[in-house]
């Protein structure tokens, strides 16, 4: 059990930008994903973007379980708030529920813009203004050096490989996506802590199409609905 939580906090511990382009979004106003576990649906991940003027709030909430034989054996719900006024980052707050396990992070920009503050449930302290967290509908995460987990705060340096132009088929529509690779750059963390994990992305409308791991069994994002 303590492997597939390391895997949930991996997959759900990547990217955003403080300074990010958030208006190729703009005609967005929700998301909605499905999460598969060996090839089994187990919930989902919803994101609704909220305008307001100058202000955008993504509103996001997740929520599956694993089961066997009809026994619930782990239960995750998160729920988080990116926050953006004039396509700059100023907030993100999140909440998250593994079994009964509480964990938060609470990450603000400094008022001159020159840095991040993180108080979490695994690090507390500042961050290079360029690291991005928690959630993956933002395309920006490419550009990234590190990743700040939006689950609970922890700094994760990242490298990220262009895998190629690939055809995507979900249900009864096909993709035309670029295919990225996002690896931990540090070679001594243990493999529970690595990240290797793959993301697709419209080459045209940068929408987030699909993503993918390994770790105690293969986990996929896949994208259901958006409006």
């Amino acid at each position: 059990m303590k492997k597939i939580i390391l895997s949930i906090i991996i997959l759900f511990s990547l990217n955003f930008k403080a300074i990010s382009h958030v208006q190729h979004y703009d005609n967005y106003n929700y998301l909605e994903y499905e999460l598969f576990r060996n090839n089994q649906s187990i919930g989902y991940h919803k994101y609704d973007f909220l305008r307001d003027g100058d202000n955008l709030s993504i509103i996001s909430e997740v929520n599956f379980k694993i089961t066997k034989l009809g026994v619930d054996l782990y239960k995750y719900f998160a729920k988080s708030e990116e926050n953006y006024k004039k396509g700059v980052f100023e907030s993100y707050y999140s909440k998250t529920k593994q079994n009964k396990k509480d964990r938060y992070v609470n990450i603000t920009a400094d008022k001159e813009g020159k840095y991040l503050v993180i108080d979490g449930s695994s690090y507390k302290g500042k961050a290079d203004k360029e690291f991005i967290v928690g959630t993956w509908w933002n395309h920006e995460i490419v550009k990234a050096k590190a990743q700040i987990s939006g689950i609970s705060g922890r700094i994760i340096d990242q490298t990220v490989t262009f895998v190629g132009k690939e055809e995507i088929i979900i249900g009864d529509k096909t993709y035309k996506t670029l295919h990225f690779n996002f690896k931990s750059s540090d070679e001594t963390l243990p493999d529970s802590k690595k990240l290797n994990t793959n993301i697709w992305y419209d080459e045209e409308t940068y929408l987030w199409v699909k993503a993918s791991f390994e770790k105690t069994g293969y986990w996929e994002y896949r994208l259901k609905t958006y409006k």
